[in-house]
């Protein structure tokens, strides 16, 4: 690990394990886990780390060892149905019980010195904000890595089905707590056949042949767009936020696909007045912890030692750290976003994008989205390899996506905050997806996305219909010489399950009709600047 991640600290101490223990759950279910511990004498803290994804690699090193090492008693955990664990695994209704279960039996532990952490990534972030539903007393710190919150946010965008990370997690959940080996099969079978399954007519039930047989809450989230349906009852943990005094610290990348809901934690905490921390680097989903994992583990030990040890000499003097894109540095701020004043950018013909707003509504330009063709997503907040900066110069040349560039840059222009779009769209079905991008061109032109956003739309008769799209938020520098464009398109596939055109579920549609959008020049993007903007 350390010939791979340059820059991590020199351990404290030798490590000892005890694996295999079994936690008994409050119905007597078996929850095995491993103990890390220091071979060291002296008073340690606890870290609890409950994983759907098995107890081996990646978690057995990079939280078992190196956090023991650093002077920490680890409990790495299966939850129910994974790794050995005995029960039945389901998506969110069994951790708060489970956590609190394995709380009860550490206090009966002897090592146990009464100062508890958690720590982990995606779904390791999940049990924790489940946890914090009735946090424990000897919860002191949280700290919650490219953290999920919401599942329904995870599967679903206004509506849209998020395909690609649906199958994703259906891949993770089902196969990695299996090992290494099963993991990387499954995720080969599913880059074969991805195009088969997300094409198919209907979806439902595409995914099993992908997956290699069924995955009952996977069809279940799939079919269940709506989050009040009853489904979904209990599934957010956003409440524990608005009220948790557990100092947490956030840690989520620009491209991470679970940066909306990280931004929404650290929002919730700071208005109830919790201790908190951001960290937002350059990273997706999966390379916070592997490219940016130094980043990432000085952050969060630091964390954790400021508040298990009372030792805060490590922690940065702001509240947010954030990357800044396009000048590939780090910028530390009191709160995020900073309040920076917003600017609205304009379409005109011929492609350009300015700052000058129309004087009256009118049809600006046209074109065909062909679910039997339908627009290609390229990269962006995915869970898959392809997700991140790429550059779109062949999806920019499809006669199905819009481009409206701005003029060349005299002086450099910083955007940090949450982007929008304000479309005003017809259509001549009354039903259509919008696909909106914040792009920066470079001199030679190419052109790498930045944040973008997807919304559905119901028109009237040829009539437009106004929509505001949130596009995720950034910290981006358009250097000198740059150029700021919007892409707009019918859709993203398979990022987003392509829409019918009749406004039929994208789970069960078996009819695609052809739809021509027509964009209209008051529409807007509105775009968060702190300089080079007036």
């Amino acid at each position: 690990m350390r010939a791979t991640w340059r820059g991590l600290p020199a351990k404290r101490h030798d490590v000892g394990r005890e694996p295999g223990l079994v936690v008994p759950a409050a119905d007597g279910s078996p929850l095995i886990t491993d103990h890390y511990f220091p071979r060291a004498e002296g008073d340690f803290p606890t870290l609890l780390v409950r994983s759907p994804y098995g107890r081996g690699l990646p978690w057995s090193a990079m939280y078992g060892l190196l956090f023991a090492e650093q002077g920490f008693h680890v409990v790495v955990q299966s939850c129910r149905g994974t790794g050995g664990s005995g029960g039945t695994f389901d998506l969110w209704r069994n951790e708060a019980g489970d956590g609190q279960a394995t709380v009860s039996w550490l206090r009966e532990q002897p090592w146990f010195n009464g100062k508890l952490g958690t720590i982990g990534p995606s779904y390791l972030g999940y049990v924790q904000w489940a946890l914090a539903l009735d946090p424990p007393p000897e919860l002191k710190a949280m700290v919650v890595q490219v953290g999920l919150h919401d599942p329904h946010a995870l599967f679903h965008a206004d509506g849209a089905l998020r395909l690609e990370n649906a199958l994703a997690v259906g891949v993770g959940m089902t196969y990695q707590h299996q090992g290494m080996g099963p993991f990387l099969r499954a995720t080969l079978r599913l880059r074969r056949r991805l195009r088969d399954v997300t094409t198919a007519q209907p979806l439902r039930g595409a995914h099993v042949s992908a997956l290699g047989g069924e995955v009952p809450w996977l069809d279940d989230v799939m079919t269940h767009p709506d989050a009040t349906d009853a489904y979904w009852r209990g599934a957010s943990l956003a409440e524990p936020a608005q009220r948790l005094g557990v100092p947490t610290s956030l840690v989520t990348g620009w491209h991470d696909a679970l940066a909306d809901q990280t931004f929404e934690q650290y929002a919730r905490l700071r208005q109830a007045g919790c201790d908190t921390a951001l960290l937002v680097g350059p990273w997706t989903h999966t390379s916070a912890l592997q490219q940016g994992w130094p980043e990432v583990f000085a952050e969060s030990l630091a964390w954790l030692r400021a508040h298990l040890y009372a030792d805060p000499s490590s922690l940065r003097p702001t509240t947010v750290r954030v990357h800044m894109g396009g000048e590939n540095a780090w910028r530390d701020l009191d709160d995020w976003p900073p309040a920076p004043a917003a600017t609205s950018w304009y379409p005109t013909p011929g492609g350009h994008l300015t700052q000058q707003a129309p004087t009256a509504s009118a049809s600006l330009t046209t074109f065909r989205y062909d679910p039997a063709d339908p627009t290609p997503s390229l990269g962006g907040p995915l869970l898959s390899g392809t997700a991140g900066f790429q550059d779109n110069g062949s999806l920019e040349v499809r006669d199905d996506v819009l481009t409206f560039t701005g003029p060349v840059l005299s002086e450099p222009v910083d955007i940090l905050g949450p982007v929008s779009a304000r479309l005003s769209i017809s259509t001549d079905t009354g039903h259509a997806d919008v696909f909106t991008r914040l792009c920066d061109v470079d001199a030679d032109g190419c052109s790498v996305n930045i944040c973008d956003g997807l919304g559905q739309l119901r028109t009237t008769e040829h009539e437009p219909s106004q929509v505001t799209v949130p596009m995720s938020s950034t910290a981006h520098r358009f250097a000198v010489g740059h150029r700021i464009r919007w892409q707009i398109s019918g859709g993203a596939h398979p990022r987003y399950a392509r829409s019918s055109g009749t406004g039929q579920s994208p789970v069960d549609a078996t009819t695609f009709v052809p739809v021509r959008i027509t964009l209209h020049t008051d529409s807007a993007l509105v775009l968060p600047h702190s300089r080079g903007l007036t």
